[in-house]
């Protein structure tokens, strides 16, 4: 069996005592758990390490021996305990985020270089997948996934909900004109993901249900799309969190407004409880919340 830190706490605060009732009193336990402490640290090194006699405690050789020890054993874990408290109060250390390129780019990267200055001991690693990732395999710390959660397994925080938005550029409407309704639309260009089909439903009425879109050009990445419709290639359906910029600057424009349903996708941060990992996470997370437009 192996030494446990009550045995060993039990022996070093008996010498530094100097007796068992002095050390019972330190340790707020009862004489006889700290006697049967040391008698089990005993049977288990097989070594006598203090005499007891009627007047006072004296140590064995072994016991000297093993007091140097314990002495180091009992002190690394308390600057070890140390560290740990000394970093949840100033959070430190290497933090992996993982995002789809669109929510990396406009909610995460514009915002690095403040972070940074507010938290200089916390290493961010940033990296992109437009599908989910297997955090444990990927060895990632937080996930950000826009879109209903499915995996139970991992602790979620909600950071709010992006609004469904239908755009298209000022150059393509001016030349193409502007649709007003679906089936004004459907003789548009339009550009849509290439999977799963489910993202190409928008949020419009088409005979009591959303309508599904088939694109003219599709592509695996909302932020492919986007730098589409900029370039004045279409009209698109993409979350207000990566076009929220455009639409206030003017390079987008909302198209058909009046006839949106409300869709929202929801965002959240997903990631594996982990006690060292937390002061990291939350001052991430709180952080980017108060940044975040969705």
């Amino acid at each position: 069996m192996k030494t446990t830190t009550e045995e060993l706490l039990a022996f070093v605060t008996v010498i530094d005592s100097g007796s068992i009732t002095a050390a019972a009193e330190a340790l707020q336990q009862t004489v006889s758990g700290v006697s049967r402490a040391l008698t089990r640290l005993e049977t288990k090194l097989d070594s006598t390490l203090i005499r007891r006699t009627t007047r006072r405690l004296q140590l064995t050789d072994e016991g000297e021996l093993f007091l140097v020890r314990a002495r180091a054993i009992l002190a690394a874990m308390e600057d070890a305990e140390e560290s740990i408290a000394r970093q949840r109060q100033r959070p430190a250390g290497r933090l992996r985020v993982d995002a789809a390129s669109p929510f990396m780019l406009h909610c995460i990267v514009p915002h690095v270089q403040a972070f940074a200055a507010a938290y200089p001991e916390i290493v961010l690693e940033l990296s992109s997948n437009e599908r989910f990732v297997d955090l444990m395999e990927q060895r990632v710390d937080i996930a950000i996934r826009i879109g209903a959660l499915q995996d139970s397994t991992l602790h979620a925080r909600s950071l709010g909900s992006s609004r469904l938005r239908i755009l298209a550029s000022p150059g393509y409407l001016a030349e193409h004109g502007e649709p007003r309704t679906v089936a004004e639309l459907r003789g548009h260009r339009l550009i849509g993901f290439t999977a799963p089909e489910s993202l190409n439903d928008w949020p419009l009425l088409d005979d009591d249900a959303r309508l599904r879109i088939v694109p003219d050009i599709a592509a695996s990445s909302g932020e492919t799309m986007r730098q589409l419709a900029l370039a004045d290639g279409g009209i698109v359906c993409l979350a207000s969190y990566m076009t929220h910029a455009d639409v206030t600057s003017g390079r987008l424009r909302t198209v058909m407004d009046g006839e949106w349903l409300d869709i929202r996708q929801p965002i959240s941060a997903v990631f594996y409880q982990s006690a060292s990992m937390a002061g990291r996470a939350k001052a991430f997370l709180d952080f980017l919340a108060g940044w975040l437009v969705l």
